[in-house]
C-alpha cells in the first residue's frame, strides 16, 4: 500500500500561525520534505520545528540554482524542470514504500509555492491532499493594520518579475495590490509604483509575523536591504488615505474634488490626482475624460455632454450632500477653461455651504504644447479662449487686441470647432495689426496622444484650415525667437526684456 502525500502550508513565518491540522500532520508524518537554497537552510523547516518529532526521515530538496546563469541545454527553466522531476522521484520512492510524506511550504502551498511542482507530478499516481496556510499577503495586511480590500474593491496579486511598464499599468488599473518576489527586483518594482503614480500609497513588508519583521513606506526603503521574502502592498484605497485609527473613528463625509487629468495619458497625471480618483465613490465629467479612467467595480462613473457644466456641478454637489466622495474630472488643469469654475460657482449657493470643495491642479495644454518646442511662454503671457459660447466675439476681439498691444505671448484654447471655423482667420488678422508677420506661431494637436503633431509657422502663414478643436495655438511676442536645431525647431521667449536691468532676471531665478 502506498503512502499519502500532503502539501502543508505553514503560514507567513510565525510558528503560532501554523494551523492545528498542519501541526498534527507534521507530527504524524513518516517523511518531512522541504526546499532550500544552496546554503542548506530552510525557512519552512524552522517554522515547522516545534511540531517535528524524533525519528522522522527528512528530505532536503536543495535548489541547484536560483536566478544564476546555467549551461543546462534548456536554460534556467530546463534546469528547474529537471530538479523538480528529480525531487518528485525521491518523494515517490518514499510513497511507494508506504511512507506518508509531508512537503512543507511557507505561506500557502498553492500560492507561488514550490509544493505545486510536486503536486502536479505526483497527484495522478498517489493520494495527495493540500492543507492551506495563511499567505504572506494576508500577513502583510495584518501587521500593517490596513485592510486589503473593502466592498467591491479589486485586489490584484502581481510578481515583481514582470517588466516595469507592464507592472505599472497593472497598478494603475487596480484598487489594491500585492507585489511578490522582491529582492533583486525591488528597484524595478518601486519604479513601476512611481510610474503608476501610486508610490505614496504603497508599503513595504519584510518577513511578516517573524522576529525579523520590518515595515516601512515603500519609497523610504534602501534597495540593497531588501530580501526575497518581502512584498510591496497597496492596501484598500478606502482605508489607506489616513492612519487606520483616524479613518475608522471618523465617519466618511461627502466632498467634491475637482481634478485635472493632464492633456493626455496617465503619465501626465499627478500622484495627488491619482490618489483622489482612487478614493472616490463617484467620478463625474465629460464622457471622453471619464472614459480615460480605469473601471473599478466599487466606483460609479457619470459621463455627460460637454455643454452641461453647471448641471454637472450641481449633480456632483448633490451626490456629496448624500455622503459620496465625488471627483469631477477635467482634461488639463481644472482651473483653465474647465470644471473648477463651474463647481465653485454652483457651490457658492447657500444650499451647498456645508460641502467641502477642493481643486487639484493638473498639467494644462499650454504648458504641454510649449514643452514640445522649448519655451515660447518663457516670459509674460496670457491665456484666451476663442469659444464664443459663453462670451461674445466682441469681448474676445477686444482682449486679443489688448494682449497684442501689451506684447504678451498668447496661448489660445478652443480655436475652432465643427460649427465655428472663422475665428482663427479673424484672430490672425487682428494680431497682424500689432505683430510682425514673422511672429512665431506653434500649432499643437493632441499633445501626448497617439495623433500628436506640432507645427511651427509664422503669424502671416497661419492657415486656419490646419486648426481644429483638438489644437492649441501659441502666438509669440515681439521677442519670441525660432531656431533650427537637431531634433526640430526650438522656439523660446527670452526672460530678459530689451533694456531691462540685467539684475531683474537674475533676482527671479
Amino acid at each position: 500500500m502506498t503512502g499519502r502525500l500532503w502539501g502543508v502550508g505553514l503560514g507567513p513565518g510565525d510558528p503560532e500561525l501554523v494551523t492545528v491540522k498542519a501541526a498534527r500532520l507534521i507530527g504524524e508524518a513518516d517523511v518531512i520534505a522541504y526546499h532550500s537554497a544552496r546554503h542548506g537552510r530552510s525557512i519552512a523547516r524552522s517554522v515547522a520545528a516545534p511540531y517535528l518529532r524524533e525519528g522522522q526521515l527528512e528530505e532536503l530538496l536543495m535548489y541547484p540554482l536560483t536566478t544564476e546563469t546555467t549551461d543546462h541545454p534548456g536554460g534556467y527553466q530546463g534546469a528547474m524542470d529537471d530538479f523538480y522531476t528529480d525531487c518528485a522521484a525521491r518523494l515517490a520512492a518514499h510513497l511507494d514504500a508506504g511512507r506518508n510524506v509531508v512537503v512543507l511550504a511557507e505561506g500557502d502551498p498553492l500560492f507561488y509555492g514550490s509544493y505545486m511542482h510536486m503536486h502536479k507530478r505526483l497527484t495522478d499516481r498517489y493520494s495527495c491532499e493540500v492543507v492551506p496556510g495563511v499567505t504572506s499577503v494576508s500577513a502583510a495586511a495584518a501587521v500593517l493594520g490596513r485592510p486589503l480590500c473593502e466592498r467591491d474593491e479589486i485586489l490584484t496579486v502581481l510578481p515583481g518579475t514582470l517588466p516595469t511598464d507592464v507592472l505599472a499599468e497593472r497598478l494603475r488599473t487596480t484598487d489594491a495590490a500585492a507585489v511578490m518576489k522582491l529582492g533583486r527586483t525591488f528597484e524595478n518594482v518601486r519604479e513601476a509604483f512611481e510610474l503608476s503614480g501610486r508610490a505614496d500609497e504603497a508599503w513595504y513588508v519584510e518577513r511578516a509575523t517573524t522576529d525579523a519583521q520590518r515595515t516601512a513606506p515603500l519609497k523610504d526603503v534602501d534597495p540593497d536591504s531588501v530580501p526575497y521574502f518581502s512584498l510591496a502592498l497597496l492596501p484598500s484605497p478606502i482605508n489607506n488615505a489616513k492612519p487606520l485609527a483616524e479613518s475608522t473613528a471618523i465617519a466618511v463625509e461627502g466632498s467634491v474634488t475637482v481634478v485635472g487629468l493632464g492633456p493626455a495619458g496617465p503619465e501626465w497625471m499627478t500622484p495627488q490626482v491619482r490618489s483622489a480618483i482612487a478614493e472616490a465613490d463617484d467620478l463625474i465629467g465629460y464622457g471622453p475624460y471619464v472614459d480615460r479612467l480605469p473601471d473599478r467595480a466599487r466606483q460609479r462613473k457619470h459621463g455627460s455632454d460637454n455643454k452641461v457644466e453647471s448641471e454637472r456641478a450641481a449633480f456632483a454637489l448633490d451626490l456629496a450632500r448624500k455622503g459620496s466622495r465625488v471627483v469631477v474630472v477635467s482634461s488639463g488643469d481644472p482651473g483653465v477653461f474647465a470644471m473648477a469654475s463651474a463647481v465653485t460657482e454652483v457651490a457658492s449657493e447657500p444650499e451647498y455651504a456645508d460641502i467641502v470643495v477642493k481643486v487639484l491642479p493638473g498639467m494644462t495644454a499650454a504648458q504641454a504644447v510649449a514643452s514640445r518646442v522649448g519655451a515660447p511662454l518663457g516670459h509674460d503671457y496670457c491665456v484666451l479662449s476663442l469659444s464664443d459660447r459663453l462670451k461674445p466675439w466682441e469681448v474676445i476681439a477686444a482682449r486679443l487686441t489688448a494682449a497684442a498691444s501689451a506684447d504678451l505671448a498668447i496661448a489660445i484654447y478652443n480655436p475652432a470647432s465643427k460649427s465655428r471655423t472663422w475665428q482663427v482667420g479673424a484672430t490672425r488678422d487682428l494680431l497682424l495689426e500689432h505683430r510682425s508677420p514673422t511672429t512665431p506661431v506653434v500649432i499643437g494637436r493632441d499633445v501626448g496622444g497617439r495623433a500628436e503633431s506640432i507645427t511651427v509657422t509664422t503669424l502671416a502663414e497661419l492657415d486656419p484650415d490646419q486648426v481644429d478643436m483638438r489644437c492649441l495655438l501659441l502666438i509669440g511676442s515681439s521677442q519670441t525667437q525660432t531656431m533650427a536645431r537637431a531634433g526640430g525647431e526650438l522656439v523660446f521667449t527670452p526672460r530678459r526684456y530689451p533694456d531691462a536691468p540685467l539684475r531683474s532676471a537674475a533676482r527671479d531665478s
